[in-house]
């Protein structure tokens, strides 16, 4: 028997488990100290100590370029992990939520990718994460994946934090401008969880796999652009090609997410990353 008030998130320390934490402080919240995130069965028997009412996974193996010479780790937490905790969901008929990402597409065109959309992931870690999404699946639970791009904070390593220490260092700056996304806020990442996991608890019949990114879309030379207007940071931004800024693992150029049946489903439309953005530089007083 679930316990009607009790939510269990896997993670602690990333960015969406850390806004979670301050979203939802009476959920019991399990990072790598509490539980082997690589240990499947580990993760499968904590949900059925906890018993809770919904679980949210929020722990990932997210070091992306790390991940193309440690699959078999990356696959373990991003795969095989999601996959056990859904097992034990589905059993003890608990709704869970996962996030997943951008990174399971291949990244052509430039038209919006919608959630049924055909996946080829690019690198390891895309590979590994649509290994979780297909377990999870598989496993029958009551669930929905929800796939996000492009995630800041003020919490841990993202784009805005490294643009703020460099824009600090230097007067010009050179930033791919061929990769478009949706940067996301983890505050309303972790807002937009917790309304999920509350309407599949109520309507079970709303499982399935979501898309959820920031609007409008952007390229990431641009919003550096308006990350240093709003932070006040005279920064020059040179457009370069991802050619030109070679990385281990390859990413989507189209990161571009159709988000139309998140809002028609559950009523969450695209968060303005623009007013997220600024959220985030007040929070780390480099607000203009």
């Amino acid at each position: 028997m679930s316990n009607p008030k009790t939510l269990l998130v896997f993670g602690k320390t990333g960015q969406v488990a850390t806004e979670l934490r301050g979203l939802a402080p009476d959920a019991i919240f399990l990072g790598r100290e509490e539980v082997d995130l690589s240990n499947p069965d580990a993760c499968n028997a904590a949900v059925r100590t906890h018993a809770p009412s919904a679980v949210i996974n929020a722990a990932a193996y997210t070091a992306v370029d790390q991940a193309e010479g440690d699959e078999a780790n990356a696959q373990r937490v991003n795969g095989d992990a999601p996959g056990a905790m859904a097992t034990a969901c589905a059993e003890l008929d608990i709704p869970m939520v996962h996030l997943s990402t951008d990174y399971v597409f291949e990244g052509k065109g430039q038209a919006p990718r919608a959630p049924d959309a055909p996946t080829a992931p690019l690198s390891a870690y895309g590979r590994t994460k649509l290994a979780g999404e297909a377990a999870i699946r598989a496993s029958g639970a009551t669930h929905a994946i929800l796939r996000t791009s492009w995630v800041v904070s003020a919490h841990g390593n993202n784009f805005v934090k490294t643009m703020l220490r460099l824009g600090a260092e230097r007067d010009r700056l050179t930033i791919v401008a061929d990769q478009v996304g949706g940067p996301t806020g983890a505050r309303e990442i972790a807002t937009a969880c917790l309304n999920i996991a509350a309407q599949l608890a109520a309507d079970p019949g709303k499982a399935g796999t979501y898309h959820f990114a920031g609007a409008p879309d952007v390229s990431w030379a641009d919003f550096a652009r308006q990350i240093f207007a709003q932070s006040g940071l005279n920064t020059e931004v040179v457009d370069i090609p991802s050619e030109d800024y070679p990385t281990p693992a390859t990413r989507p150029l189209n990161s571009r997410l159709d988000c139309t049946s998140t809002q028609s489903t559950f009523a969450i439309s695209r968060p303005d990353w623009r007013a997220s953005l600024g959220q985030i530089l007040s929070e780390l007083g480099a607000l203009r």
